[in-house]
């Protein structure tokens, strides 16, 4: 799933290409992924688009009044197109395209929405106000803004008695961090995933907050400049932890162990997080019944 830094990168990308173009079509491929019908998306076209930024996971194009939404979810992802097709896209079970934003002029450049797979959640909205998207207006505050501070974070925490990878994930508490940078963070910051958070002392809490600004500034430096289609692999590269089960330990060479869930998985170092000891897979343990 992208995530604050590779999303970040994204609005980068697109700032560069769309800023002051104007908007010629936007093509809904897949109607279960346009969450609004008022404004209509067809009110994007023939606007000047003003600027384009991240809000947590979200992308936001504004265009004259008029703002793009999208959230990737899980397997969405925005493909750059020096070129689109003139037929208009058509809907199929075995294409992933989910929408086409063409723009004006010669090049025909502009962008495909894509999502693979079969478990669909990638969202697109048109407002006049991103606030009236509902997961632009739950956003908690954003690591990366430089308004919010260790005391922020602190009190973020202080009487908040869920486990560590709960609350960094949850978008509501801090807006951008997932599944992946969540497990990154932890590592950095020499935590057991299930550390409640509310037992922080004030050193771990600075600990934390440092590994949590650090570990995201370092993955938003590497992606800067990347092309669209570089992120995904990019971001894989830069993981220390997660996803790499099984692996060494890059800092001192143990094992990193993994716990499942339903349908998302951590994975962690023993001697950096949780003392040397590995944590309980329940799912695991159900199984070996």
């Amino acid at each position: 799933m992208p995530e604050l830094p590779e999303v970040e990168a994204l609005s980068a990308f697109l700032s560069e290409r769309l800023t002051g173009r104007v908007i010629a079509r936007v093509q809904p491929v897949a109607i279960s992924a346009l969450k609004t019908y008022d404004p209509p998306v067809t009110a994007l076209e023939g606007r000047t688009v003003g600027r384009v930024t991240r809000r947590g996971k979200f992308l936001d194009i504004e265009a004259e009044g008029l703002h793009l939404v999208v959230h990737l979810a899980r397997a969405g992802w925005l493909r750059w197109k020096d070129g689109l097709p003139a037929e208009p896209p058509r809907p199929s079970p075995r294409n992933p395209l989910a929408l086409r934003l063409r723009l004006e002029g010669g090049a025909a450049d502009g962008f495909d929405l894509t999502e693979a797979g079969s478990k669909k959640g990638l969202a697109v909205y048109v407002v006049r106000d991103p606030a009236e998207v509902p997961g632009v207006a739950r956003l908690g505050p954003d690591p990366l803004d430089p308004a919010f501070t260790l005391a922020d974070f602190a009190a973020l925490l202080r009487d908040d008695r869920r486990r560590l990878k709960g609350v960094l994930r949850d978008q509501s508490a801090l807006a951008g961090v997932g599944n992946a940078y969540s497990d990154e963070v932890l590592h950095a910051a020499r935590m057991s995933p299930y550390k409640l958070a509310a037992s922080l002392t004030e050193e771990e809490v600075a600990r934390l907050y440092e590994a949590l600004g650090g570990t995201l500034r370092e993955a938003v430096e590497r992606s800067h400049g990347l092309a669209a289609g570089e992120l995904k692999a990019e971001k894989k590269l830069g993981l220390r932890v997660h996803g790499r089960t099984g692996e060494p330990c890059p800092v001192c060479g143990d094992t990193i162990r993994e716990v499942s869930f339903a349908d998302s998985s951590l994975q962690y170092c023993p001697t950096c997080q949780t003392g040397g000891k590995p944590l309980a897979d329940r799912r695991l343990s159900r199984l070996l019944k």
